[in-house]
């Protein structure tokens, strides 16, 4: 017993006795002439379970403790399988715990995942090989600019416009929409290049200016920060955006003007979706008189939804009352204007009742000092709506849709079906007004891609298509983050 008991190597006085407790406790017990403490039998069974494994007498009932195992010990092709399924921001701190993960995050295999994945990234290891880089290189050329990646807002001489900054092979490339009198509302967005990040030099990264006549690539300042990127260029045969080339088109001329001031761009998310929606949210376009196409984006939020405006000159909300459904009976509403405008104007007289009231519950909850943050009835995109559910919506048997007569329509390629109608509000501010108008008017969900409204004052009907267009890095963190971006875009244009 003396002998197993110095095999141990437990240093805790419960995992070994030392040399003067080493008698058994029915030893102790008949030397001293007393029964043996409680806590000798605790000591005992301990180190009957620690000596089990060194040829003394364990406990019976008690199996051996498990073997010791660590990371390290996996073989290499799991290691590397675990490492290349982290974030590539992640790495750097775990190639310094040891020597062999410092030389396993040397195999590129484990970059190439993380450029595929985190960057969008599809270039080829040939290409790769003949300049001479490898993944690990790129991903490091690629870190830098990862907070630059998705869809921005750029305001030019108040005229807003969506950019998509793209990783495109060996570079990372700002799209600049550019607007057309000949597209449909369901076409594909058309792009130009604005500026371009070369990743191929082997010291510095070089910002190219794209924009201009007839000069070539020149060089471009840019600074990052985490939700919004400003660049800067000197050339001076820049001219101003959209508006200035668009009524070019139309056979009018406007002053060029040089580009010198800093260029801001506001980073844009799409909303997020939830089963209970119309429809899916997204980015929608639709012909805005004779500005030809812009970008509008639907979200949902609780009892409402909402039609925020992109690009263009003037601000424009499009707000959908969820639970104030108008009945189609058929698509016969439509057909009636006088009938259709009498069932909007009682629905718009009781709104603005409902909201006189709320601002007087308000005013008197002030002066009370018993003020309460009741809000606009806005909620965050991804809960579920009060109103009628997407899958209700999918179901709706379609009815006939027909434009009234004396409504005008720049598009006139609608659906000739429809599935809901709603009650909505169209505000709008133009360039150079301090206030804005209202415009009420009917929100006609065609189907999955396609939605109309008819402003019933202005007796115009716009249609709205779905952009068919697929971009990256274009998720929202969280829910707050996206309302963000919607006061974001209202506050862009002054």
């Amino acid at each position: 017993m003396e002998a197993s008991a110095c095999l141990c190597d437990v240093g805790s006085s419960r995992g070994c006795w030392s040399r003067q407790k080493r008698q058994r406790p029915a030893e102790t017990a008949a030397a001293d002439g007393k029964p043996a403490p409680a806590e000798n039998y605790v000591e005992g069974d301990a180190a009957a379970r620690c000596c089990a494994g060194s040829g003394g007498i364990g406990s019976p009932m008690l199996p051996p403790p498990p073997p010791h195992c660590s990371l390290q010990d996996l073989p290499v092709e799991m290691l590397v399988k675990i490492f290349a399924s982290l974030p590539g921001s992640d790495l750097p701190s775990l190639a310094q715990a040891c020597t062999k993960f410092h030389h396993i995050l040397h195999i590129d295999s484990i970059w190439r995942r993380r450029c595929r994945e985190e960057f969008g990234f599809r270039e080829n290891l040939q290409n790769l090989e003949m300049i001479g880089m490898s993944y690990r290189e790129v991903y490091a050329k690629l870190f830098p600019y990862r907070n630059i990646l998705g869809l921005w807002q750029l305001n030019t001489e108040h005229y807003r416009t969506l950019v998509n900054v793209v990783v495109d092979g060996l570079c990372i490339t700002g799209w600049t929409y550019r607007p057309s009198l000949h597209t449909h509302v369901g076409g594909p967005i058309d792009f130009k290049p604005s500026f371009r990040i070369r990743l191929t030099e082997r010291t510095s990264t070089m910002v190219e200016c794209m924009e201009g006549l007839d000069s070539r690539p020149h060089n471009r300042h840019m600074q990052i920060r985490k939700d919004r990127f400003t660049t800067q260029c000197k050339n001076t045969d820049h001219r101003t955006d959209s508006p200035t080339r668009l009524r070019e088109e139309w056979g009018l001329v406007l002053e060029d003007r040089p580009w010198y001031d800093w260029l801001t761009y506001r980073r844009l998310y799409l909303p997020p979706s939830h089963p209970d929606d119309l429809i899916r949210p997204g980015l929608f376009q639709y012909y805005y008189d004779v500005f030809g196409l812009m970008i509008a984006m639907l979200s949902f939020h609780g009892k409402y939804a909402r039609v925020t405006k992109i690009t263009g000159i003037s601000k424009k909300t499009l707000e959908i009352h969820l639970m104030r459904r108008i009945q189609l009976r058929d698509g016969e509403l439509f057909r009636n204007f006088n009938e259709l405008s009498r069932v909007v104007q009682e629905i718009d007289e009781q709104v603005i009742r409902e909201q006189q009231q709320q601002q007087q519950q308000q005013q008197q909850q002030q002066e009370d000092g018993t003020e309460e943050n009741q809000g606009h009835g806005w909620q965050s995109p991804a809960q579920p709506s009060d109103g009628e559910s997407g899958a209700a919506a999918s179901e709706e048997q379609p009815v006939p849709f027909v434009l009234p007569v004396g409504v005008h329509s720049i598009d006139q390629n609608y659906p000739r079906t429809c599935r809901m109608c709603f009650y909505g509000v169209d505000t709008v501010t133009l360039l150079g007004f301090p206030y804005p108008r209202r415009f009420p008017g009917v929100f006609i969900l065609f189907d999955e891609n396609h939605f109309g409204f008819i402003q019933l004052e202005a007796k115009y009907f716009f249609l709205y298509g779905r952009v068919q267009n697929t971009f990256q890095n274009v998720e929202s963190p969280s829910p707050q983050a996206f309302l963000e971006v919607l006061k974001n875009i209202q506050s862009n244009l002054t």
